[in-house]
């Protein structure tokens, strides 16, 4: 029996597990509940299990054979704070909590994979089994890292895994290089001088310097980066003033930058510095720019990304997995495991339609349960790519 045969006739598990996670969310390092459930799952299949690492995550450690490379396998495990507009029988339990990112999902296919493997360590090597908390704009994978997460289980290379809403179930995504973008945050402040609205002149006027600001940076994507280079600039708010009739003395703007090269982003966070500077200049008032580095881009290296295609080939077929994908300008904090450590992360599709194709971080969004025993046994077939045991065929079973 392969192991998607296997692992689809636990799926009612895999579901039930999944279902659990969704109505109980728990948003970064809160992750409390659902840590518990992962680590006592883990334990019951007699996997080695390390808990509150990174506050809330936890690692499983599975040996087999006597090979000495090692490889992880990451999921993430937080919610998003918004409130969830599905009515089916496992929404959120939690007032403004929810698992609008499919990261309940990940979390039962990687517990899927665990238990497969435990039955059947047909590999040689190790496998760390990572769950992550906090992805969600604060940095877990970072601070999974920085607490020497490669230090206590040392690694030659880590995995992960994202659903991709829209992208047919039943395919995989993967290629070398980037994958996901890079996401920082800026947040301004104009400082000007306030005053009677129909008076104009015996003001300086924040707002119009705002907007001077806001026309500006648009036009460093158009005119300052290379049309053979991706960038976002987006300016997502703009706050001033509570009334028609006066002219406000300060407003503030927020907005996020996303590219794929270091060095892009280099350019772009002086460009953003240099126009504050002008347009102050310009307009007559202060402004202050607070810029906030958080994730870098996600990039996979080359032997890694062909290992996952590999790996994905192996279980659905050539025709199934896309290796030729326009890279995504949303973020992912896997990327500072793969700064540390050589990887690959794959899409996984949710699929199209009514069933799976609603966006994430949508309040309507929900993971596809259809593609959890795909996406374990995915895990199950990279491990068997990266730790072959001699003389054990791909895609066979012990």
């Amino acid at each position: 029996m392969n192991p998607l045969e296997e692992i689809q006739a636990y799926r009612d598990e895999l579901v039930r597990i999944r279902h659990d996670l969704h109505a109980h969310p728990e948003t970064a390092f809160e992750e409390v509940r659902s840590a518990a459930l992962v680590a006592d799952t883990l334990e019951s299949l007699g996997i080695e299990t390390h808990r509150g690492i990174a506050r809330t995550g936890v690692v499983g450690v599975l040996r087999a054979g006597r090979g000495t490379r090692a490889i992880g396998l990451r999921a993430d495990m937080d919610a998003l704070p918004m409130t969830e507009a599905n009515t089916f029988a496992h929404r959120s339990t939690v007032p403004g909590k929810m698992h609008g990112c499919g990261h309940d999902g990940h979390t039962a296919m990687l517990l899927g994979a665990a238990r497969y493997l435990a039955a059947h360590p047909d590999f040689d090597g190790t496998v760390h089994f990572i769950f992550q908390p906090a992805e969600e704009g604060e940095g877990g994978g970072r601070l999974m890292v920085e607490e020497g997460l490669f230090q206590r289980f040392p690694m030659d290379a880590v995995y992960g895994m994202h659903n991709i809403p829209g992208m047919p179930a039943g395919t995989f995504g993967v290629m070398p290089g980037p994958m996901m973008a890079s996401f920082d945050l800026l947040d301004i402040e104009v400082r000007g001088q306030g005053g009677h609205a129909a008076f104009p002149h015996a003001a300086n006027d924040p707002v119009l310097a705002g907007s001077a600001l806001v026309c500006a940076l648009q036009g460093i994507v158009s005119r300052r980066v290379s049309p053979l280079d991706s960038a976002v600039v987006s300016i997502t708010t703009f706050h001033a003033g509570e009334t028609h009739n006066v002219i406000p003395p300060s407003a503030r703007l927020s907005g996020t930058v996303r590219v794929f090269k270091d060095e892009v982003r280099d350019a772009v966070e002086a460009d953003i510095r240099r126009i504050c500077e002008g347009v102050a200049h310009t307009h007559g008032v202060g402004i202050e720019l607070r810029y906030d580095r958080r994730y870098p881009p996600t990039i996979n290296t080359e032997a890694e990304a062909a290992l996952a295609r590999d790996a994905a080939v192996a279980l659905v077929g050539s025709s199934r997995v896309l290796t030729q994908a326009q890279a995504l300008m949303a973020a992912e904090d896997f990327a500072f495991m793969l700064q540390a450590r050589p990887g690959a992360y794959v899409w996984i599709g949710n699929g199209e339609g009514r069933e799976g194709g609603c966006m994430v971080h949508n309040p309507h969004y929900d993971f596809n349960d259809a593609i959890l025993p795909l996406g374990s046994a995915y895990w199950v077939s990279l491990v068997r790519t990266a730790l072959p045991r001699a003389g054990l065929e791909q895609g066979s079973s012990s």
